[in-house]
């Protein structure tokens, strides 16, 4: 019985994780969905831009964390990412330094209630793999973990640091 009751939940395990989506390969229409932010929004004097191209996204810019500020951006609302959704694989190149995706979800109350994991961009196209267990909350009025049904927004940003930013994203799946 305890065999038969093992391989049940293998096979439930397995039937709930999500085939791999494409949520975004950048091309028509795009830059209607990506909205490029900064920090000036709350007073902080990074600069930047976000343009699409066929080689996908690109976010440049110069980060700087003066005055409370250290980010530029681009987010794309969603309605939730596919059901057994266990991690989010981009495809990136940039120029060596560190990037951050922001998750967004509907427990979010404030601006600032966010999951965020980070990644390094190198010189050369590859896929970068972040589990949604490893995603950190920023408040813990936020539950634990991610649920992918409750993410709203997808953010790619430069983020924390004084630096300059040149991030391309050719394509974003859930797997």
């Amino acid at each position: 019985m305890k065999r038969i009751l093992a391989c049940i939940l293998i096979l439930a395990a397995s039937m709930a994780r999500a085939e791999p989506a494409v949520l975004e390969r950048f091309d028509g229409g795009a830059g209607e969905r990506w909205r490029y932010i900064a920090d000036g929004v709350m007073g902080g004097v990074s600069t930047g831009q976000a343009q699409i191209t066929s080689d996908g996204l690109n976010l440049t810019g110069q980060v700087s964390t003066d005055n409370n500020g250290g980010f530029i951006q681009v987010r794309r609302d969603f309605d939730g990412l596919p059901v057994g959704t266990e991690a989010l694989v981009l495809r990136v190149r940039g120029n060596g330094q560190r990037y951050t995706v922001f998750l967004r979800t509907r427990q979010a109350r404030l601006p600032w209630h966010n999951y965020k994991e980070s990644f390094v961009a190198g010189e050369t196209w590859s896929e970068v793999r972040l589990e949604l267990s490893d995603f950190e909350r920023s408040t813990a009025v936020l539950p634990a973990s991610v649920s992918p049904e409750d993410v709203k927004r997808i953010g790619l940003a430069a983020y924390g640091a004084d630096y300059e930013a040149d991030l391309w994203v050719g394509e974003v799946r859930a797997e």
